[in-house]
């Protein structure tokens, strides 16, 4: 995937000063010079926005130190509307996980995926999944026969999806190679955690969630998608707005916690930071390595290195989190088919780093 050069593919912004926009509970606005962006440079960039040609290019948020700083909408977006942030999901899916550590549901990463589910209750469950570990999951290298590029193995999401209830389909994936030897992107594995989050909670996801994080975020608009047996989509069809999206990432830059509530675990955020159990340089371009349903990247801007992690949805609907910095930037965009979404978010963030100072 090439990066596109001097292109970002949207028109029409509409932006008013951060200042007139309503409060948000907890999250005060932080000046943008005062927050150490050369402010000529971000009109700069909100203007090359706006000049671009595609129109599906949707938010901009930026928050540092616990305090809003950048909230640009586009293309008759605003900041209540949702979208589908895709598979930015899958790592909403893992920060859920460190919530149901920290409630005590589970106890560590190393627990094996068939202990949380009742062989009488699941009588397809397969032995094999004894050998595969939470942590190989969140890792994507289960060693399951599953693949998102591969329509044709077992654990595709088009074999299991649109069930009802999907519970014994997904349970019965057969391991084809020895967990956590090789990464493989399979929707499967976000499926596989949200599931244990369920069973032990008794909860859909979708509960878990907003009992758990949307509601002490202040995060009322979203849909997630949950079938009828009460079963989530752990791997997508996560609907938030950007400044909520941008908001999750918070939990991340200050270790679990918002407004004085913990609300994941401080160690588990250091590992979901800190991992990188596999290089992905030779897989993308835009990434260096992968871990805990999250991407690790370091990039040099205008002399000074970042280390981050992102979340990835189709589109470049990006969440990222720069802990040096205390800095959050959720990126959002409806840009599902074309292939640009991804390089034009990557290069908005460049942008963005350089004015930054």
């Amino acid at each position: 995937m090439r990066p596109l050069h001097g292109l970002f593919v949207l028109i029409f912004a509409c932006s008013p000063a951060l200042a007139q926009r309503p409060p948000v509970p907890q999250l005060p606005v932080l000046d943008q010079a005062a927050a150490g962006f050369n402010v000529d440079s971000l009109n700069a960039l909100e203007a090359k926005i706006a000049e671009t040609e595609h129109r599906d290019f949707t938010g901009l948020v930026v928050i540092k130190d616990h305090q809003l700083v950048i909230e640009w909408y586009y293309n008759t977006f605003w900041r209540n509307q949702i979208l589908d942030v895709r598979s930015a999901g899958k790592s909403i899916t893992s920060l859920l996980l460190g919530v149901a550590m920290q409630s005590g549901l589970v106890e560590s990463l190393d627990q094996d995926v068939y202990s949380f589910f009742p062989q009488d209750k699941y009588p397809t469950l397969n032995p094999d999944y004894r050998k595969i570990t939470l942590r190989d999951l969140l890792d994507m290298s289960s060693g399951l026969d599953a693949d998102s590029d591969d329509s044709q193995t077992p654990g595709h999401v088009g074999h299991w999806g649109a069930k009802d209830d999907w519970m014994a389909y997904i349970l019965s994936v057969p391991l084809v190679e020895k967990p956590g030897t090789r990464w493989v992107y399979a929707d499967l594995h976000a499926a596989l955690i949200g599931a244990v989050i369920e069973e032990t909670s008794g909860m859909s996801l979708r509960a878990f969630a907003k009992e758990k994080v949307f509601e002490p975020l202040g995060i009322t608009q979203y849909y997630w998608y949950t079938n009828a047996a009460d079963q989530t989509v752990a791997a997508g069809t996560l609907y938030l707005s950007a400044l909520d999206f941008a908001k999750l990432g918070v939990l991340v830059a200050h270790e679990g916690e918002w407004a004085g509530q913990q609300i994941v675990q401080p160690a588990y955020i250091r590992q979901l930071i800190d991992r990188k159990a596999f290089d992905l340089t030779d897989y993308w371009n835009l990434t260096d390595s992968y871990g805990m349903f999250w991407y690790k990247t370091q990039r040099t801007i205008e002399g000074k290195t970042y280390d981050y992690l992102w979340a990835s949805g189709r589109g470049g609907n990006h969440l990222i989190v720069i802990p040096s910095e205390n800095m959050v930037i959720a990126l959002t965009s409806t840009a599902y088919g074309p292939r640009y979404g991804h390089n034009r978010a990557y290069a908005i963030l460049g942008e963005l780093l350089k004015a930054y100072q």
